[in-house]
């Protein structure tokens, strides 16, 4: 408001109206995660929306949705007896009937996937911070090449200081041509995009390597979403163990067909199953015995769902 780019009035309402009405708690995921489990995480964000839903005059309550890890009924019954009001799925949707990942070489590693096919590794926009996003390791052996990049990046001050078996390696497996004709790409692409990045690089040896680094964690991106067969075991895949945890309950059903994975079809399934089950919980705290087979909620197509409701 000093500065003249707030009113009076709007300075007034900004203490009163909240800058968001619905704020997702994102657990352990694909992509960027902190890997922060559910259980901790959505009673943090419940606990906070609590205090500050008393400070607004607002008379739309407030709400903590729950995303990360959202695979099965179980998973998401889960999420709503902690409080969250809606839920949201991520990495089962890459492998949905309408996803292009349906079209992609590597379609079949997520069909695969199980829970502890995943893996952190460096992320490309903040390589030298050394922020990392969680991929898919199965099938693809980017992980482990990006970290052995990373720990590179981490003791040597530049290009120069590369152990000379080190950089052999690297221009024959990874880059596949040699560093300085990657930096030559490298220096012409932000030359375009971003001028000071050269300017730094060119007074900075390790900054240098870093952008030299960073060529192959976006490439690999590109060849995976581009369906690259000859850099399958590059590919980049942002996915999280809830990937696994749907194929495993999915598995022996309709549903472990990935043609079938329509998106409603998917979705319907969860929160049935959710409800389901959470009726089932109320039956226990009353004292009633459920049988261990009962638990399980096996997938179900649209025309069945219709007729149970």
């Amino acid at each position: 408001m000093r500065r003249g780019e707030l009113t009076p009035e709007q300075a007034r309402l900004a203490a009163q109206v909240p800058m968001a009405q619905d704020v997702t708690a994102e657990a352990d995921s694909g992509g960027h995660t902190d890997n922060r489990p559910a259980i901790t995480l959505i009673p943090t964000l419940l606990a906070l929306r609590d205090r500050l839903q008393s400070v607004y005059s607002y008379d739309r309550p407030l709400r903590v949705g729950a995303a990360g890890g959202i695979a099965t009924p179980a998973g998401t019954a889960a999420a709503f007896v902690m409080g969250a009001a809606y839920v949201l799925t991520g990495s089962i949707n890459q492998r949905g009937a309408s996803s292009r990942a349906a079209r992609m070489p590597w379609r079949e590693m997520l069909a695969q996937a199980e829970q502890a096919d995943v893996a952190m590794a460096p992320a490309a926009d903040m390589f030298e911070m050394g922020v990392k996003v969680q991929v898919l390791k199965r099938g693809t052996m980017f992980a482990m090449r990006a970290a052995k990049l990373y720990e590179l990046y981490r003791t040597c001050a530049g290009v120069h200081e590369l152990p000379a078996t080190e950089r052999a390696a690297l221009e024959k497996n990874l880059f596949r041509v040699s560093l300085d004709d990657i930096w030559t790409q490298t220096r012409d692409y932000f030359l375009r995009r971003d001028p000071a990045q050269v300017e730094r690089a060119e007074r900075d040896a390790k900054h240098k390597l870093a952008l030299i680094f960073r060529w192959y964690l976006g490439q690999s991106s590109r060849w995976a979403n581009a369906g690259e067969p000859a850099r399958k075991a590059d590919y980049q895949v942002w996915c999280g163990p809830a990937m696994g945890a749907f194929n495993e309950w999915a598995r022996g059903s309709f549903l472990e067909q990935p043609a079938q994975r329509h998106v409603v079809t998917v979705a319907r399934n969860l929160l049935y199953g959710a409800a389901y089950l959470l009726r089932l919980n109320v039956l226990r705290c009353h004292g009633i015995v459920v049988p261990p087979e009962a638990m399980r909620v096996p997938p179900r197509t649209l025309e069945e769902l219709d007729s149970l409701v």
